[in-house]
């Protein structure tokens, strides 16, 4: 098999996911999983695709990812795998649509408006 790719993003996190055949390596902008994760919650995030077709320990990943926090990361980089695998086999498209992960999350944050301290928050009104 050669190398597929795809692309996740969350927020403002962008990844971009090489999926090859291996021995379940994640490799995650050059470190191991539990090195740029050390988190469990936020590592199972990114091992959910593989969970819920259960094909865990089968293919080698390697991301690039930029922009976002922790969670937008590990959100981004699972969609990316979740998009991969559906590429590798049409039959993962299914039980992953089921859960959820193949469905893009466009919620990020609202700009800060002018005259306001937030986006929506205002200064305290005073009638007198």
């Amino acid at each position: 098999m050669e190398m597929i790719n795809a692309l996740g993003r969350r927020k403002s996190a962008v990844a971009r996911v090489f999926v090859q055949n291996g021995d379940g390596n994640i490799v995650i902008n050059g470190k191991p999983l539990e090195a740029y994760f050390p988190q469990a919650h936020i590592r199972n995030k990114v091992s959910d695709p593989f969970n819920v077709v259960s094909i865990e320990n089968t293919y080698d990943i390697r991301v690039n990812v930029k922009g976002g926090g922790i969670t937008g990361q590990a959100e981004a980089i699972r969609l990316g795998i979740s998009r991969a695998l559906v590429q590798i086999n049409e039959d993962f498209k299914k039980p992953l649509k089921d859960q959820k992960l193949l469905t893009r999350d466009a919620r990020s944050v609202e700009r800060k408006k002018y005259g306001r301290p937030k986006a929506r928050k205002a200064f305290q009104f005073s009638k007198r």
